[in-house]
C-alpha cells in the first residue's frame, strides 16, 4: 500500500468510524439529517460521490487527484446534484404510491406491495429524472476539465451548446443510459426506496462510489 492509499483509507475511517462507535454522535447525525435534509444531502454527495470519483481515478490512472482534475469543483457539483436527488426521491416516491393507488393496485401492507412501490418509484425516477441529471453531470465534468479544474474556471460561463456537440453520444446512450440505468440504477434504487428515509440519500451516495469503482475497472479492462 502506497502512502497516498494509506492516507485515503485513514480519511475514510475518520469520516465513518466516529458515527459507528459513538451513540451521541450518531444520534446527532440522525437528528440533524431529519431537520436539515437538503443540507445533509449536499454534504453526503459532495463528500462521498467525490471520494468515489477520486477512487475511480486511482484505479484508472494510479492517482487520487492531479492538476486540472478539479476535485473541489466536482464536489460542488455533486453537492447540488445531491440536493436534486433528494428532491427527486420525495417526488417520485410519493408519485409512485399515488400512481399505484390511481390504477387501483393495492396489496395492503405486504412486503410485495412495498417492493412494487419501491420498484415503481425507482423506474419512474431513473427513466425520467436520471437521463437529465446524467447529461447535466457530463456537461459540468467537461466544463471543469476544459477550464483547468480551477474554481475561477468553474464559475465562468458554460457553453452548453458547444459541450453538447462534443459529447460522445454513442457511449452516453449505448452504455451510460441504455445499460447502467436498467441493469444497475433501477435495481439499486429499488433497494434504496425500501430503506428508511433517513438512510436513502446516504445509500444513494454510496451507490455512486460503487458505480465509480465498477466503471473504473471496466475502463481498465477495455484498454
Amino acid at each position: 500500500m502506497k502512502r497516498h492509499d494509506f492516507l485515503f483509507v485513514i480519511l475514510v475511517l475518520v469520516l465513518f468510524v466516529p458515527f459507528m462507535v459513538s451513540t451521541p454522535l450518531y444520534e446527532f447525525y440522525c437528528r440533524f439529517n431529519l431537520e436539515h435534509g437538503l443540507a445533509m444531502s449536499f454534504l453526503k454527495f459532495a463528500i462521498l460521490a467525490t471520494l468515489g470519483e477520486s477512487l475511480g481515478l486511482r484505479i484508472r490512472k494510479g492517482v487520487y487527484d492531479y492538476k486540472g482534475f478539479g476535485l473541489l469543483p466536482r464536489a460542488i457539483v455533486w453537492g447540488f446534484l445531491g440536493i436534486a436527488i433528494k428532491i427527486s426521491f420525495l417526488i417520485f416516491q410519493t408519485g409512485a404510491v399515488n400512481f399505484l393507488g390511481y390504477i387501483e393496485i393495492t396489496l395492503g401492507d405486504s412486503f410485495g406491495y412495498k417492493l412494487l412501490q419501491a420498484f415503481a418509484a425507482s423506474a419512474f425516477m431513473n427513466l425520467i429524472f436520471a437521463p437529465v441529471m446524467m447529461t447535466l453531470h457530463k456537461i459540468t465534468d467537461t466544463h471543469i476539465v476544459a477550464t483547468g479544474g480551477t474554481l475561477k474556471g468553474f464559475f465562468s460561463r458554460i457553453d452548453v451548446a458547444v459541450i453538447l456537440q462534443k459529447v460522445d453520444w454513442h457511449t452516453m446512450w449505448g452504455f451510460v443510459l441504455k445499460k447502467t440505468i436498467p441493469f444497475f440504477w433501477i435495481p439499486a434504487h429499488t433497494i434504496t426506496f425500501l430503506l428508511p428515509a433517513s438512510l436513502q440519500v446516504l445509500f444513494a451516495a454510496i451507490l455512486g462510489v460503487v458505480l465509480g469503482v465498477i466503471l473504473a475497472f471496466a475502463a481498465n479492462k477495455s484498454k
